[in-house]
């Protein structure tokens, strides 16, 4: 399937025409995914008033993924994505199994996201429509909004994320004056049944249901596995490096604020919301975003929050196609995947690396008109797609790690360097670590897990053709003869400081 060859000149270069309002909107947008407006109540009712803690975790734990790319990324001019870096650094056979693995990933959100578009959002309003109509129509129209040129994207995306802002900002603005008001209702206890009369206050993270950690250990545990999908797409800022005006300002701009994204966003959303509904009335089949506008009185509450989930969702597609096809092009122009890919439009758009992005997601169809859109391989569906997000993650940090061990002149020269840089990658290593225990603790997560080396016997397989190829030995040699000089170059320069 894939064949090696020279790597291409980098005057074959992509545009830089994306501005620091796209670059800081596609942050938010990576931030922010569909696992917020319909996967928070799951995440609720099995965690409790605990899942602020869990997203305070996982997003602290990706703050530093993401400073380590961006030291990374900033360290030298030519690098286009994280790929670029893990090939230079680690070898070729890094950036063969992260680039295509962070394509599958994207691959096999995209596919999930398509038929949730078409299953669940459109069938909302329009449930005679046949499914296979809204998914073409979603492709398509993604793809033509991707052709033109990157500024095309970059505007959907900025305009995505708009509608996600304001739907969180709406939400705890309504939840504040719900608290301010005394607000109270009846409820259902979703775990007892009984019926349950709450008064909206911030103390309803602490005295309803047990508490704070009301759903226990192992739901604090499972809060985790459910809630680490929301955050996949949050290292796409450094998928768009490339292409990005002013990187050296517009990217630490947008890592910088992840942090303050995420405390904004996830952790006062979710306050908002528990402190108004006492968790135990949260349904793992109902979006709490819909629950918390019906109660502030907004009849088209269900409506309004269809319209941002297929948003969200859309948004997710979106990155898909976008991000998949920079990959495919990176890897064609090191000759990881066939040159055909590494083509340009005149607008600097790998055009037919597009179209196989495209051509990928029309596989929805299949699974539409098949039936299988409503089983539970949905759960482990996600489980893989996450699994390969913290493989990409766990690469970036290695690369982080490799990178000041040779290059220790560079990173003392960085304007961007990674915070607790000698100790966090292995704490985050390590709590990667934890998150795959908690993917053994369910059923259709432990699907997941095992049936996730698949993938990678996949890529080996095609990775053993490659090694083939005398070209790409003469790449390895290249590598290994580079990283020698520059561990010499290390030493000299470590003895050589006062």
């Amino acid at each position: 399937m894939l064949k090696s060859g020279a790597q291409l000149p980098r005057e074959h270069g992509l545009e830089r025409a994306l501005s620091n309002r796209h670059i800081q909107l596609i942050a938010i947008g990576g931030a922010i995914g569909t696992g917020l407006f319909m996967g928070s109540g799951k995440t609720i009712s099995v965690a409790g008033p605990s899942v602020v803690l869990v997203y305070m975790i996982i997003g602290f734990m990706l703050y530093f993924v993401m400073r380590a790319m961006g030291e990374l990324l900033l360290s030298r001019t030519d690098y286009r994505n994280f790929a670029d870096f893990a090939g230079d650094i680690l070898g070729p056979a890094a950036a063969f199994f992260l680039g295509w693995t962070y394509w599958f990933c994207w691959v096999v959100t995209g596919v999930a996201d398509v038929i949730v578009i078409a299953s669940v959002y459109v069938k909302y309003w329009l449930p005679v429509l046949p499914t296979w109509i809204p998914a073409v129509a979603v492709i398509v129209l993604l793809m033509l909004l991707n052709l033109p040129s990157v500024r095309g994207f970059g505007e959907t995306e900025f305009w995505f994320a708009m509608v996600k802002i304001v739907a969180i900002v709406a939400l705890i603005i309504a939840g504040i004056v719900l608290i301010a008001t005394g607000f109270t209702n009846q409820y259902t206890d979703t775990h007892t049944g009984e019926t349950i009369e709450g008064t909206a206050s911030l103390m309803n993270l602490f005295t309803i249901g047990g508490g704070f950690f009301g759903g226990g250990f192992m739901g604090f545990i499972m809060g985790f596995q459910i809630a680490v999908f929301a955050f996949v797409g949050v290292e796409l800022v450094g998928t768009a490096a490339a292409e990005t005006r002013n990187p050296e300002q517009n990217l630490p701009k947008a890592v910088k604020a992840i942090p303050i994204r995420i405390l904004l966003f996830y952790v006062g959303s979710l306050v908002v919301l528990i402190s108004v509904v006492p968790w135990v009335a949260f349904s793992k089949d109902e979006s709490p975003f819909v629950m918390l506008f019906s109660l502030a009185g907004i009849g088209a509450a269900a409506h309004l929050v269809n319209l941002v989930v297929l948003t969200s969702a859309a948004s997710s597609a979106n990155s898909g196609i976008y991000s998949t096809s920079r990959m495919v092009y990176t890897l064609a122009t090191s000759g990881d995947a066939p040159r055909v890919f590494a083509k340009l439009t005149r607008a600097k758009v790998p055009r037919n690396a597009l179209f196989l992005t495209g051509v990928l997601l029309l596989s929805s169809l299949v699974l539409l008109l098949t039936g299988l859109d409503k089983s539970a391989g949905f759960s482990v569906v996600t489980t893989i797609s996450s699994l390969c997000f913290m493989f990409v993650w766990t690469m970036i940090l290695i690369s982080y790690l490799v990178y000041r061990r040779r290059r220790p002149h560079e990173h003392a020269a960085s304007a961007f360097r990674m915070p607790l840089g000698r100790s966090m990658p292995y704490v985050v290593m390590a709590f990667f670590v934890f998150l795959l225990w908690a993917f053994t603790q369910d059923p259709e997560t432990l699907i997941g897990l095992i049936a996730t080396p698949v993938w990678f016997i996949v890529v080996g397989i095609g990775y053993l053709l490659l090694r083939k190829n005398p070209e790409h030995a003469r790449l390895r040699a290249d590598h290994m003869a580079k990283a020698a000089q520059e561990r010499r170059s290390a030493v000299e320069w470590r003895a050589g400081r006062p």
